[in-house]
């Protein structure tokens, strides 16, 4: 999960002063201490941490806390507001020219998944704009460059204009702006050649391009992992080439979180989008204020909303609504909403954007154990048809069969089928209150 180690150092640290009915400057400098630590432990460029440290101190110590009826509540709110600064404020989106084709240049180091990232782009322009992109294939010193652009371009239907390792980037780039005008394609995105290090051949190119095509945007990629290296990159790519935005990959990795607090402060330029796993469909726009929430553990609730509706059918979900009712729910539907729960991401990411989860009992420190859920799976996948529909019918052949054809055990088999029967007890005692039955005395299965 993104920021975990930070995470944990600056909730541990906060927790502390939360609760206090008075705050003293003591106590400030305390948690301001633990705090600095925490993120240069992070990877957080030095005059960054030195600069929002001095803001919070001035702040914490202030008259709006000190007289505040909740100091403790107070401070966390100074805390929160000078990391969503930090981060760029408020989201910055992307640009739409006055004259079609937008045009979007992409540059960024060799390893950084620049051209994955210009195929995960396409596909949010698409999925969330209703655009209709073209991918242009720029980078002709790494032929696998042009194959692997081709390939997405494949597996999104999207057209993707190259001309080969032996054309100059400047001409295809050029030709493909024709094109796109041609085809009426409202987004042209160029994936660029990338560099194992910045140097002036790579950055004379780049130049050429942006006076060729005069791009709307120039987004610089960068591994969120490789911490403060990201930040030297981007502000020599700033530099060179005026970027408009970053856009922060692998993201979802064990990242200490550094380059995404230190890159705005630095460059000034803001992260536009993140990178938060492998497939096509994990680019999210960056909001300095959600991932600021994260971070001291007070969920992100609206993107968990933005991931429910894009992954969740709503036709779907009102028959299994309708299905709990009149307790009609199979394995089946069971099977369905485990598959849409797992297309909205990794369940620890989902975990942490639910407020106070973190401070739930067992949840702290809990591994969400994804395999448990494959085992689930492969159980109810070794069922029949009317296995699936009425479980009842279930004696010990049946049972060693299923436990057979899905590499468990009996007992596993026998753990799901319980677990399954309770959660129908718990529908039918919430259906029971919803029609007005009294609950005394009820007991749930998980309680």
């Amino acid at each position: 999960m993104a920021f975990e180690g930070l995470a944990d150092r600056l909730q541990d640290t906060i927790k502390k002063i939360t609760g206090k009915g008075k705050v003293s400057e003591q106590d400030v400098k305390e948690m301001t201490r633990e705090v600095r630590l925490a993120l240069l432990e992070a990877d957080v460029n030095f005059k960054v941490v030195k600069d929002l440290i001095k803001r919070i101190k001035e702040r914490a110590v202030g008259q709006e806390v000190m007289e505040s009826l909740t100091p403790g509540q107070q401070v966390i709110k100074v805390v929160k507001e000078e990391l969503t600064e930090l981060m760029g404020g408020v989201q910055s989106k992307i640009a739409v020219a006055d004259r079609s084709p937008t045009v979007i240049m992409m540059v960024g180091l060799q390893g950084a998944g620049k051209t994955t990232t210009t195929g995960k782009l396409a596909n949010h322009l698409r999925k969330k704009h209703n655009r209709s992109p073209l991918l242009v294939a720029c980078d002709v010193y790494r032929p696998a460059a042009i194959k692997q652009l081709e390939t997405l371009g494949e597996q999104l239907s999207m057209p993707v204009f190259s001309m080969g390792t032996e054309a100059n980037p400047v001409d295809i780039a050029q030709k493909a702006m024709e094109q796109a005008k041609e085809e009426h394609n409202d987004y042209v995105i160029i994936d660029t050649a990338g560099r194992l290090h910045v140097d002036s051949d790579l950055m004379e190119e780049l130049e050429q391009i942006k006076a060729t095509v005069k791009p709307d945007e120039i987004f610089l990629v960068v591994d969120a992992m490789t911490g403060q290296d990201a930040v030297n990159v981007a502000e020599s790519f700033n530099e060179q080439l005026d970027i408009s935005g970053v856009v922060l990959t692998k993201l979802d990795g064990d990242t200490r979180g550094g380059a995404a607090l230190s890159i705005k402060a630095v460059t000034d330029k803001p992260i536009k989008f993140a990178g938060m796993g492998e497939k096509l469909d994990q680019l999210e726009p960056f909001h300095p204020e959600r991932m600021a929430s994260r971070i001291l553990g007070m969920g992100d609730v609206l993107s968990l909303i933005e991931k429910a509706q894009t992954n969740v059918d709503e036709k779907q979900a009102k028959e299994l609504e309708e299905k709990m009712r009149t307790m009609s729910f199979t394995f089946d539907d069971f099977l369905e909403q485990m598959g849409q729960v797992k297309n909205m991401g990794p369940l620890e990411d989902l975990m942490a954007m639910i407020p106070g989860a973190n401070k739930m009992k067992g949840l702290k420190n809990a591994q969400i154990d994804e395999k448990q859920l494959s085992h689930v799976e492969a159980i109810i996948q070794s069922m029949t048809k009317q296995e699936r529909k009425d479980p009842s019918l279930m004696n010990a052949s049946r049972k060693k069969r299923i436990a057979k054809g899905s590499g468990t055990s009996v007992s596993q088999v026998n753990r799901l089928l319980k677990q399954f029967d309770e959660m129908k007890k718990m529908m039918k005692q919430m259906t029971n209150m919803q029609k007005g039955k009294k609950g005394k005395g009820m007991k749930f299965p998980f309680m």
